[in-house]
């Protein structure tokens, strides 16, 4: 195969990052595994009933692309009724990753500038990429907040989007209602299309989930059921947003996703009436529990929401504490895979309590013994 066939936009995009931890712990044995970005329970059974229901019902065919009725009339009332706005509207995406990809090929032409929050959701620096973009980083070290001042002084004639994440994968961070009002009068101050990644908003510890839609009526959400309800796999999500926009959106999810599974749909529309305030709970106890752990062993910020922990490493880079946790069976992730620094690493807490346990132990062990 000759290499010229390959596109140049292809190498840009490096997977090399978590490719090589994942190449590290190929021969581990029982691995204490904090690395994975998904929760840690199964999908709860009224919705696989549902599913079940759906398939046995004939829902296997193609829905209309914007998505099932029953389920658009769902999340469109309960967006007008928060937002009050005259010009929302809601489709259903092929997960939260279709959408965030639907809306920087939207909105981003060839030389248009994103402006990204580092650290970052791995995705997002490669679609700004892939839709003929540039990254711009806005540096948040060492607390994860957002300077409002950065943000005004990276934003130059050719910027086109801010791509904003709260809860934050990968440092937990939930920006308050300060940092959020600030970040989306300035959005609609210099007329720059707001993207809010609203994937982790059930899971806020500390303070409630607020979204910069109650403050720039442009905002464009992205949101869905992967992470509260444990559907990662089921590839169901939804946009809102100024219906311009979204129109755009859905004719070009016409032709490239299609549609979301027909049948998932349907069973997202039980999962909207599933309660997940227990798995909320949950998850707040761990995240309370890891920081009690290892707070006098590592410099700890964020961690106010999702279900991630973004720790400096207490001697050495980064990436060589990744490789010395996973020769002590320990896979975590490095934290350049999420930022252009190499000072942090990223862990999971979605894991059952006797991980959790061996992973501070090794952690704990780890921070006290030199390079």
């Amino acid at each position: 195969m000759s290499e010229k066939w390959i596109a140049n936009r292809m190498h840009q995009i490096d997977a090399s990052g978590i490719r090589k931890v994942f190449d590290l712990a190929a021969n581990m044995t029982d691995p204490i595994n904090l690395s994975i970005g998904q929760p840690h329970f199964d999908t709860p059974e009224p919705i696989k009933a549902a599913l079940f229901q759906a398939v046995n019902d004939g829902h296997n065919a193609y829905s209309q692309t914007q998505g099932i009725k029953p389920l658009l009339e769902t999340l469109q009332s309960n967006i007008d009724e928060t937002y009050r706005h005259d010009d929302r509207q809601v489709f259903v995406t092929s997960g939260t990753s279709g959408g965030l990809m639907l809306a920087l090929c939207t909105l981003v032409g060839e030389g248009d500038e994103v402006i990204i929050f580092d650290p970052y959701f791995v995705m997002y620096k490669h679609l700004t990429r892939l839709a003929g973009g540039t990254p711009v980083l806005v540096d948040t070290y060492p607390d994860f907040r957002i300077d409002i001042d950065k943000v005004r002084a990276a934003i130059t004639d050719r910027t086109k989007v801010i791509l904003f994440n709260s809860p934050s994968n990968p440092t937990g961070h939930v920006a308050s209602s300060e940092e959020v009002q600030a970040l989306a009068e300035l959005a609609a101050e210099r007329d720059v299309a707001l993207i809010s990644d609203e994937i982790y908003r059930s899971f806020c510890y500390d303070e409630p989930f607020v979204s910069p839609t109650q403050w720039n009526e442009q905002t464009i959400v992205i949101d869905g059921f992967s992470k509260s309800h444990s559907m990662t796999g089921w590839r169901c999500g939804w946009c809102h947003g100024p219906a311009h926009v979204i129109q755009q959106m859905i004719k070009l999810q016409q032709f490239t996703f299609v549609c979301s599974p027909h049948p998932v749909q349907w069973a997202a529309l039980a999962a909207w009436n599933y309660d997940v305030s227990s798995f909320v709970a949950e998850y707040k106890q761990k995240r309370d529990c890891m920081i009690e752990s290892l707070q006098d062993d590592f410099e700890i910020h964020g961690a106010g929401g999702a279900f991630y922990l973004f720790l400096k490493a207490p001697h050495g880079t980064g990436t060589e504490f990744v490789t010395r946790a996973i020769t002590n069976n320990l896979l975590i992730i490095p934290g350049n895979v999420f930022s252009e620094q190499d000072t942090h690493f990223r862990i999971s807490y979605a894991a059952e309590e006797h991980t959790l346990q061996r992973g501070v132990e090794v952690l704990k062990r780890l921070a006290h013994d030199s390079i």
